[in-house]
């Protein structure tokens, strides 16, 4: 009977989020969407150029791959603003940062640059907060699908 009482309060208080921790998280998709969202804009904007890095980077049919990512990107601001799928999408988009790290700031580039190690870096922080915001959805304000799988 107990262990009934502490699912239950459980439940009503994952079900009951504060002000600051709906902000919190609207400003998280933003942020998110917005990190996907100028990078789109510049692959649109400059789609031979992102071509170009992609080659440089040593893969074949870069064009191609520019405009795979482009979509790809696109996507991803969609459901991070909407919550429409949006667990899977933070998946898709932290497994994606985390091959962009590898591939174009990865420890080949180091010795060339020690920025580069920076941007490494960089992409890790962006995908732990990815992976977060998987785990903990994308809220119950302003989204398609307030719940995320495993959550009544």
């Amino acid at each position: 009977m107990s262990s009934q009482i502490i699912q239950s309060q459980t439940t009503q208080s994952q079900s009951i989020q504060a002000p600051w921790q709906t902000a919190a998280l609207l400003i998280a998709r933003l942020i998110f969407a917005g990190v996907f969202l100028m990078a789109v804009t510049f692959k649109f904007m400059g789609m031979g150029d992102t071509a170009g890095y992609i080659a440089a980077a040593g893969f074949p049919f870069p064009r191609f791959l520019a405009w795979c990512a482009a979509l790809l990107e696109a996507a991803l601001v969609l459901c991070l603003l909407t919550g429409a799928f949006f667990t899977p999408a933070a998946l898709v988009a932290a497994a994606y940062v985390l091959f962009l790290g590898f591939s174009f700031h990865g420890p080949s580039h180091w010795a060339g640059n020690q920025a580069e190690f920076g941007f490494f870096i960089d992409h890790f922080s962006f995908m732990a907060g990815l992976l977060f915001a998987a785990v903990h959805g994308p809220g119950r304000v302003l989204s398609l699908n307030p719940g995320w799988p495993g959550r009544a």
